[in-house]
């Protein structure tokens, strides 16, 4: 069985060991049509209009205070006419900052049309969003815990579980819940099967959140993946696409049926997960404005760090001469939108800080406090308690 998500370092497949017990077809468009211009994929407007009102975690100065090293490998400037350590650009005079936003929206909208170019085409979304179909429902220590199925690409259909707390009139905040790479996909987040400091979506009901964990389309089941052939169909049906082109595409869906359900609040949604779930949290966020808050633990944010060129992801063309692109462009596309980066010295960990630390230049350019960290546990491939606790309060402080 491949593993979508392999770590470079360790050439190791990774399986997590645990104990705990489209309506109608969509027309062939542009993937993510307008992403510059819509609701759901502009960038801030500018200045402080997407900045937090509420209080920070009190750890967030601990987070934020990255130790990079001298010798780090050296990223494409995200601003080719200035880059600065995010520290310094938060402290600028508030013209020079302007000034440089400007600049920054501009190179922002030339981010998002190189990133769909490598990302490829992918019918438009359904609008309105699908309706859900309940497949099975459970009322456990006050969360409602459903199985539901929804159509995606057309003639196609995936299940995710939906959860939230019993007895609320909302609106609440609301969550998309990725899982990781585990045979009982959507089980894991929903607090079912599997590790419980990976169960989120359960976590996060259990916290007054509401959480949509949708299946990754490697799994034709909840308990079965079958990554090659799953892509294999897919390239041949989308051949103008890329793997992760569907997973955002699909996690942008799930943002569409969150922010549609009478429960959920649209302006408090956020975004995470777990390794491969860790991916998609990071492209959603980078692509997707109406994320408040992400978290993406031990995905490997570096190029180099997994398998990114895995078919299922963005395959061989990363390794093209021509290709010039890397994630921390991706973070900087979330600017000023809170985004926690967690590892532990496996995918992300002391190597990641480069890629942070290139982003806080342009969330710098928002002002101060920065809202982009890294947190290692040095637990290696795993959630730990206390990073469970910290990624689970980043999406609460944020989206509550």
């Amino acid at each position: 069985m491949p593993n979508p998500h392999t770590h470079r370092p360790h050439r190791r497949l990774f399986l997590a060991r645990s104990s705990v017990s489209l309506g109608a077809a969509a027309s062939a468009a542009v993937a993510f049509p307008k992403l510059c211009a819509t609701a759901a994929g502009a960038a801030p407007q500018d200045a402080t209009a997407s900045q937090v009102t509420r209080p920070d975690v009190p750890w967030l100065e601990e987070v934020t205070r990255l130790d990079v090293p001298p010798d780090a490998p050296a990223l494409p400037p995200l601003l080719p006419a200035f880059d600065a350590p995010g520290q310094v650009t938060a402290n600028l005079p508030e013209e020079t900052r302007v000034q440089l936003r400007r600049l920054w929206m501009q190179r922002r909208t030339e981010l998002f049309d190189l990133w769909r170019k490598v990302l490829g085409t992918l019918p438009a979304r359904p609008t309105p969003p699908p309706q859900l179909e309940i497949l099975q429902t459970e009322v456990i220590d006050g969360i409602r815990r459903a199985r539901v199925r929804y159509p995606t690409l057309p003639g196609q259909t995936t299940e995710a579980y939906l959860l939230h707390p019993v007895g609320v009139s909302g609106p609440l905040p609301a969550c998309v819940v990725f899982h990781s790479t585990v045979p009982h996909s959507i089980l894991q987040p929903a607090g079912i099967e599997g590790d419980a400091n990976k169960a989120f979506g359960w976590h996060l009901a259990r916290r007054g959140c509401m959480a949509l964990c949708p299946r990754n389309f490697l799994w034709p089941s909840n308990d079965r993946i079958d990554a090659h052939t799953e892509t294999e169909r897919f390239l041949r049906d989308y051949p103008h696409a890329t793997g992760m082109a569907r997973m955002l595409w699909e996690g942008r869906l799930a943002v569409d049926i969150l922010a549609a359900h009478d429960l959920a609040d649209a302006e408090r949604i956020g975004a995470i997960g777990h390794s491969l779930g860790a991916k998609e949290a990071l492209y959603l966020a980078a692509f997707d404005a109406r994320i408040k808050a992400a978290v993406s633990s031990e995905g490997g944010v570096g190029l180099a760090f997994s398998n990114w060129d895995a078919p299922w992801y963005l395959g061989q063309q990363i390794h093209q001469p021509e290709f010039g692109r890397e994630h921390h462009e991706l973070l900087a596309l979330c600017a000023p939108r809170p985004f926690l980066l967690v590892g532990g010295d496996s995918a992300d960990g002391a190597r990641s800080a480069p890629f942070v630390a290139a982003a806080q230049t342009i969330y710098g350019l928002y002002g101060d406090p920065l809202r982009l960290g890294l947190y290692n546990h040095r637990g290696g491939h795993a959630v730990p308690a206390p990073a469970l606790d910290r990624m689970l309060a980043w999406c609460q402080a944020y989206t509550a």
